[in-house]
């Protein structure tokens, strides 16, 4: 349930970061507005070739435009701040005038209700913590320590930038509008169209662009965990020749530009979405660290043992801890529910079907590996080897006309039974007298094999030879293996194959899925 809640944050992630990166520029450029989905895919488009060329976060390309956003932010706050307060005689901000008398009292259930749609929104702004813990590995030693010290920073600056942005928004009434995010509103409110201004929203739209590679980094590894559990099909598992995961880079970019086109590129729908599987998924990790502490509790340390052993029967201060995470859980809990119940008319109700449907299919992947498995063990044919494969005394060759490919289709076919039957489509009696002329010619070859020529009225060639073949399985031959030898010539280049009819594809595709069939393919190169 939490890989499932997972794969569909890591999908919205992309998709809600390109778009609002998005937002950010054609709030400072109106004029791209119609174009905004055309630039989150392009967005999303250059991050995958990224990953693919398997160009790995690099401090310094991530490190830049981060630093340059929170300076410009801060810069910002700091000095709306001084103008809201009218010190050293600067301009006081400027405020939208509300009409009053156009707005509603709202007591009882309808207070209740926005405070706590607020609450649900807001606590969007925990998403994307849970990468962290995701890539604790990726932290340079001592990994667990580092990972702890980002997350408090990062928790310290988001809120203080969250407290700020919020405070200036709401004193100034800003008024949230399709085409120019509050963001931009305030920073342009506040310091004009000048410098800074572009200053934050270009570099507002590149720290929320490669946030978006925040999921082409741990949506492949979670699936690589997911296949190698037999949970998701196992070409999940393979990686490139840049030691990527392939597999999980282009599908997580095929499901996020689906999504983008979808809402069209508009992160504020997709909101709602978004934060369910981060808060579902933060529930179940923080149950479970209540579930682990709780068995390491009731495991007494033996002192007998070095201390290096002990720590791994028995943890310190295990009641705080699992106090801590019982809150946490409770809390993202309380949170979950919150945003099922206030966004589910609003697109939450996707997430709630999605991901009962992805764990449904995780169970099915699981189930069809170990239905294969089954089938190809090896365990009862120990000491009956011989049992393995009956071939039957009986080889049917389709041909539609007597040249270079089809004999040495026969020749091939000979030495693999006495019991050779060449089957032919005819549609008319000038084309049976043509091939029967033609068969003849060759008495060496075709002594040791009957000509079927099978009369029909249409110039479908597929239907009759099924039939044939599916009459000799179940009348002359219904438990042996039966083989068919197909001749097929192939051209030089790709492109000319597409001048034929291809018949020898068709028959191969049909036939491929019946039991007991056995078939072999003879080339012919032109």
């Amino acid at each position: 349930m939490a890989a499932g809640a997972l794969l569909t944050d890591y999908i919205l992630t992309v998709a809600v970061s390109v778009s609002a990166g998005t937002r950010a520029i054609t709030s400072a450029i109106p004029k791209f507005h119609d174009y905004r989905i055309f630039i989150a895919i392009i967005a999303i488009a250059f991050l995958t070739w990224l990953n693919l060329r398997g160009i790995r976060e690099s401090g310094t390309i991530f490190a830049l435009p981060t630093y340059a956003f929170i300076l410009g932010i801060i810069i910002v706050i700091v000095w709306g701040f001084v103008r809201s307060m009218g010190w050293f005689g600067i301009s006081t901000l400027p405020t939208n005038t509300i009409d009053i008398s156009t707005l509603k009292t709202v007591t009882d259930v309808g207070f209740l209700w926005l405070i706590l749609r607020a609450f649900a929104a807001g606590c969007t702004a925990l998403t994307g913590i849970e990468a962290i813990s995701d890539g604790v590995q990726a932290f340079k030693p001592p990994e667990t320590k580092n990972a702890a010290k980002t997350m408090v920073i990062m928790a310290i600056i988001a809120m203080v930038l969250f407290i700020g942005i919020s405070y200036l928004s709401t004193h100034m009434n800003l008024i949230p509008s399709e085409t120019d995010s509050i963001l931009s509103q305030m920073t342009r409110n506040i310091v004009g169209n000048g410098f800074l201004y572009y200053w934050v929203q270009i570099f507002t739209m590149l720290i929320l662009i490669l946030a978006a590679n925040t999921g082409f980094q741990d949506f492949p590894r979670l699936s690589y965990f997911l296949a190698r559990d037999n949970f998701l099909p196992r070409w999940m598992l393979n990686r490139g020749d840049r030691l990527v995961y392939n597999g999980g880079i282009v599908t997580l970019a095929i499901l996020s530009t689906i999504i983008v086109v979808i809402f069209q590129a508009n992160e504020i729908s997709m909101l709602p979405l978004y934060a369910i599987g981060v808060m579902l998924s933060f529930t179940l990790s923080q149950a479970g660290m209540v579930i682990l502490l709780t068995k390491i509790g009731e495991i007494k340390p033996d002192k007998s043992l070095k201390t290096s052993e002990t720590t791994l029967k028995y943890e310190k201060g295990w009641r705080w801890k699992r106090l801590s995470s019982f809150i946490g859980a409770f809390a993202t809990l309380i949170v979950f529910i919150i945003l099922v119940i206030t966004k589910f008319v609003e697109g939450a109700w996707i997430i709630v079907i999605t991901i009962p449907l992805i764990v449904s299919m995780f169970y099915s992947i699981r189930s069809h590996y170990h239905d294969v498995s089954e089938a190809l063990r090896t365990k009862d044919l120990i000491g009956k080897e011989n049992q393995l494969v009956t071939i039957a005394d009986i080889v049917i060759l389709p041909i539609g006309d007597i040249h270079k490919g089809t004999l040495r289709a026969l020749q091939y076919a000979n030495r693999l039974s006495t019991d050779v039957r060449a089957v032919s489509v005819t549609t008319n009696e000038e084309m049976k007298n043509r091939l029967i002329t033609r068969w003849n010619r060759f008495p060496k070859l075709t002594e040791k094999a009957e000509l079927i020529c099978l009369d029909y009225d249409y110039r479908d060639v597929i239907q009759p030879l099924l039939s044939y073949i599916q009459n000799i399985k179940e009348n002359e031959f219904p438990e042996e293996v039966i083989t068919v030898v197909i001749p097929e010539f192939i051209t030089q280049s790709s492109l000319t194959k597409f001048l034929h009819n291809r018949t020898a594809d068709i028959l191969r595709r049909e036939i491929i899925n019946q039991k007991n069939i056995v078939i072999i393919e003879i080339p012919f190169h032109i």
